[in-house]
């Protein structure tokens, strides 16, 4: 888990880079690229010379204090001015054993082997090449210089993770003036319902012989239930409780995306039960707005940490 990052809502895009200046003064110069996508989890892919591929845990060890979701790739592109520093070395022993037993086959079959010692350098099991990757030194300035690209890339997030939080708090408020043009409509809403009830019953009594009689309790009776299943008070409480933590978590910041996720589920199970209850044009085309904007917010919380 991330626990050294700057705080601010972050997104899961970004890039970073890093290269050591034309005039240090180390025999060796380095350059890093971070580039990352959004994902469920995090998936570091690295891309690092040969003989440094020794030190991938120690490096990731420093991506995971600034990174906790997302799909990462880290490219390393070293340069060694100084040979000597590369510490390569001939494996004299395999080379020996390989020239032997090739020796041995031509005899074998007759024939005479001259060796041609040029092919060893294209024989890596020859070679030792990962020397360098236990100098201390090299070890040192790659975590520094990861850490550099990592601080780069973590500014691009953030950047983009305020983009994000602009955009979700707009669409927040939005939402929140449908919700108080919805809790208006409500009584309108209930009067109708009820108005509509009462002139049916009176049609359907008139055509009943004899003509019958409106029992005003029963009535008074059906007309409360109607109006209990037609309000919307408490799913719309809960839809801006639901705005309020999302407002809070924005604010917030650090690794909340998981969280503004649940949390736009449960906005989107109280709409979904309000235009289910409303029966009435006006709050079903209402709430198709809402559900619209959760929509698009949920599309912008899938990219934020």
């Amino acid at each position: 888990m991330a626990t050294n990052a700057p705080q601010g809502l972050r997104s899961m895009t970004g890039y970073g880079r890093h290269q050591d200046p034309a005039d240090t003064a180390r025999p060796f110069r380095q350059e890093w690229e971070v580039r990352s996508v959004n994902s469920r989890h995090l998936d570091c892919k690295w891309r690092l010379p040969h003989m440094v591929r020794s030190l991938e845990p120690a490096l990731e060890k420093v991506l995971r204090r600034v990174a906790s979701r997302g799909r990462i790739e880290l490219t390393l592109h070293l340069s060694v001015e100084d040979p000597a520093f590369l510490g390569m070395r001939l494996n004299r022993p395999v080379a020996l054993a390989m020239l032997e037993e090739i020796t041995s086959l031509a005899r074998s079959q007759g024939h005479t082997f001259t060796p041609d010692y040029s092919r060893l350098l294209h024989l890596p099991a020859c070679w030792d090449e990962d020397r360098a990757a236990g100098n201390p030194v090299l070890q040192q300035a790659l975590e520094e210089g990861l850490a550099a690209a990592l601080a780069s890339w973590n500014d691009s997030r953030l950047q983009e993770g305020a983009v994000l939080a602009a955009d979700i708090t707009q669409r927040v408020a939005l939402i929140r003036q449908v919700a108080v043009e919805l809790a208006g409509l409500t009584p309108q809403v209930v009067a109708q319902k009820q108005q509509a009830l009462s002139e049916r019953l009176s049609q359907c009594l008139a055509q009943c012989t004899p003509p019958g009689v409106l029992d005003e309790a029963r009535f008074t009776q059906e007309a409360a239930l109607l109006a209990d299943r037609l309000d919307v008070s408490e799913e719309l409480t809960r839809l801006g409780a639901h705005l309020d933590l999302l407002e809070q978590l924005l604010a917030q910041g650090g690794e909340i995306g998981k969280k503004l996720d649940f949390t736009l589920q449960e906005a989107f199970r109280e709409i979904n039960t309000l235009g289910n209850k409303s029966q009435h044009v006006a709050v079903s085309r209402l709430a198709v707005t809402v559900k619209a904007e959760l929509e698009k917010c949920r599309e912008q919380v899938q990219n934020i940490e």
